[in-house]
């Protein structure tokens, strides 16, 4: 549905996108990842219409997005990060103005905003003017907005920027059920959102996608980059010396005391690609250690993006308050 190939922008003398490719499949919901300023909203504006490209090629719904642009972003709809909306309009009469806009036929027109309502739980404000409603509501007119004629692909900035805990879950939801609907390519700065939402990732930095694939890819390829962690939680007669004694067995790359100021000392270990539970186990019953927990954890997306991201020189440096072997 949406095929990118070797796109640049430039603004000035700052290269915003660097010869960027890649292709979104009908049906898939894509994660569209990256720091600030790594051209996240420019490509977006790109696909969308709103801004030109210095080189490149996007093929939207099989039409050329600079030749054949009407006809391209007939097939989208575009969520901006911040929502543009008419507050002195009312919800229907503002759908009902944008499906016109849009080119939905006359007689249709009332039945697309109907549709639309409906899909993002507007029907009880549908009179109530826009400028009344919450932050939450606002951006779910722009959902309405954004598929009012019932577009082939979903392009959301920053969907539920702004929005509290709750509101945040509503809008997650209501993109989940889109899924089955259309193609998505999803922004967000949250990343657990991302994990649950979407079927695969794309990870951008300095105008250049660093890393693609499903989550689960994702974790498997970090594999080298960023190992998993044991947390083993057990009472121990000195947490200092068990932190040397642990430090020593087998598989073990290093080892962080978390919490030795109570009854149980809780230590995060991270391996040198063997699985070190055994030996701690072993170990644990030869020193007469009390085992309360001694479980596995995957490294989480945010660890993932934050380890590819980040720049050699910016890795982080220990607190003088922490213990780490």
């Amino acid at each position: 549905m949406i095929v990118v190939e070797g796109l640049t922008k430039n603004y000035g003398s700052t290269n915003a996108v660097r010869d960027l490719s890649f292709t979104v499949n009908r049906g898939e919901v894509i994660g569209f990842l990256g720091p600030n300023g790594a051209g996240k909203s420019t490509v977006m504006r790109i696909l969308c219409g709103y801004l030109p490209a210095d080189a490149g090629e996007v093929q939207i719904a099989g039409f050329n997005i600079f030749s054949e642009s009407l006809k391209a972003r007939s097939r989208i709809g575009y969520l901006p990060e911040n929502v543009p909306l008419y507050p002195e309009m009312r919800v229907g009469e503002y759908l009902s103005y944008r499906a016109a806009l849009k080119g939905v036929r006359p007689r249709l027109v009332a039945e697309k905003v109907v549709d639309a309502l409906d899909l993002c739980g507007l029907q009880h404000v549908r009179g109530q003017l826009i400028g009344t409603l919450s932050k939450g509501y606002r951006q779910r007119v722009g959902l309405a907005d954004a598929l009012v004629n019932e577009p082939d692909i979903l392009i959301l900035d920053e969907p539920t920027i702004g929005l509290d805990p709750n509101q945040i879950r509503e809008v997650r939801e209501l993109v989940r059920g889109l899924a089955t609907r259309h193609t998505i390519l999803l922004s967000s700065h949250i990343l657990s959102e991302v994990e649950m939402t979407c079927t695969r990732v794309l990870i951008l930095n300095k105008g250049k996608i660093i890393a693609t694939g499903t989550p689960a890819e994702l974790r498997m390829r970090s594999a080298n980059l960023l190992a998993g962690s044991i947390r083993m939680e057990a009472r121990v007669p000195d947490s200092a010396t068990a932190l040397q004694e642990i430090h020593s067995l087998p598989d073990v790359a290093s080892v962080s005391l978390l919490d030795g100021g109570g009854e149980w000392s809780s230590f995060e270990i991270h391996s040198t690609g063997g699985d070190p539970r055994p030996v701690l186990f072993e170990e644990a019953v030869r020193r007469g250690w009390k085992l309360r927990e001694l479980s596995a954890r995957e490294s989480t997306l945010e660890e993932i993006f934050t380890e590819l991201v980040k720049a050699p020189s910016s890795a982080p440096t220990p607190s003088p308050r922490e213990n780490v072997l």
